[in-house]
């Protein structure tokens, strides 16, 4: 069974233009045409899609997967690994800075009484203080 790009879309829940932005982007083969001159998608375009959008749900960019699903016609477990592992760091990364972010916004959110006049106000005090380092 082959499917329209409006089917295709549909069984992978994703939209028309998504797919044809991930054919430009090489992330989606382009399908052969029927004799009518459509597109007709194979079965297993639905599951490439769908491996595409959990991809990106785990913080994989567009060439991050373009490689991994060059991995997945044939590459090696080290080389996929070696990718999740790289997305893991960057995550742990981000978290790292975002509780740095937290703590410092806590700091000055507990400070700060929330009345009277800004002058004074430790939060801008804190966001204008040239001694205070990143």
């Amino acid at each position: 069974m082959s499917y329209s790009i409006g089917q295709l879309a549909k069984t992978a829940d994703t939209g028309v233009e998504t797919i044809r932005f991930y054919e430009r982007r090489g992330l989606m083969p382009e399908p052969p045409r029927a004799a009518s001159g459509y597109r007709r998608y194979p079965p297993g375009a639905a599951d490439r899609l769908r491996f595409i959008r959990r991809a990106k749900q785990l913080g994989f960019t567009l060439d991050e997967i373009t490689t991994l699903l060059g991995l997945q016609a044939g590459g090696e477990r080290a080389e996929v690994k070696g990718i999740a592992l790289a997305k893991l760091s960057e995550i742990e990364a981000r978290l790292a800075d975002l509780e740095r972010m937290r703590a410092a916004l806590q700091d000055m959110t507990r400070r700060c009484s929330g009345e009277g006049p800004v002058a004074g106000c430790p939060i801008i005090e804190t966001l204008t203080d040239k001694e205070q380092h990143s």
